[in-house]
């Protein structure tokens, strides 16, 4: 890596600036509105990616990969998730090391709740004023920068960056999207 000695340009300050303040201010602020469901965002996010999996299950490793979680905060928010009633661990059959985290009747029904409320809370604060290529643009931005952040690829968002960098049509799904997995009930880490 090359070292400079040049300040950064005013404008990059500020759009680092702006970067920094929306990374503070959104978790907080999407925590506030999802108060009243009882959840924070991100347990919603894991709520989601367990609802949207088949059989409503993930080894723990593919959701905190699914979340851009650690392992170590996965673990502590599913074990706050269970005390709740709302997840459940469960041993992964197909490999005695692993726990799976598979989503109870009550975390369905939390996440059904907290899903409307969500989302208007993110069209609120993040999408209601931004044009369809804004929202592309936003998420291309982003997709880039989390491409330097994660080299290994290890988050789910990064993982297929490749090959949705390749792929320039705009309405095509990209590998790197939230969606369920063809067969995710307890898949063998990508990264093992």
């Amino acid at each position: 890596m090359t070292s400079t000695t040049t300040a950064l340009r005013h404008p990059e300050r500020v759009a680092v600036a702006r970067l920094h303040a929306l990374l503070e201010l959104l978790p907080t602020a999407l925590d506030h509105r999802l108060a009243d469901a009882g959840l924070t965002a991100f347990e919603y996010t894991l709520l989601e990616a367990l609802d949207e999996a088949p059989a409503h299950r993930l080894r723990l490793s593919a959701l905190a990969s699914r979340t851009n979680a650690t392992l170590p905060r996965l673990s502590r928010v599913v074990t706050g998730l269970e005390r709740k009633g709302l997840v459940v661990r469960a041993a992964c059959a197909e490999d005695g090391r692993a726990f799976n985290a598979v989503l109870t009747d009550a975390g369905a029904d939390a996440f059904a709740d907290a899903r409307p409320v969500h989302a208007d809370a993110v069209r609120e604060m993040v999408l209601q004023d931004l044009t369809e290529q804004d929202v592309d643009a936003l998420s291309d931005l982003a997709l880039k920068i989390l491409g330097r952040l994660d080299p290994d690829r290890r988050l789910a968002v990064t993982a297929s960056l490749a090959a949705c960098a390749a792929d320039p049509a705009p309405a095509t799904e990209c590998a790197a999207d939230p969606a369920p997995a063809a067969d995710a009930s307890c898949p063998a880490d990508p990264a093992e």
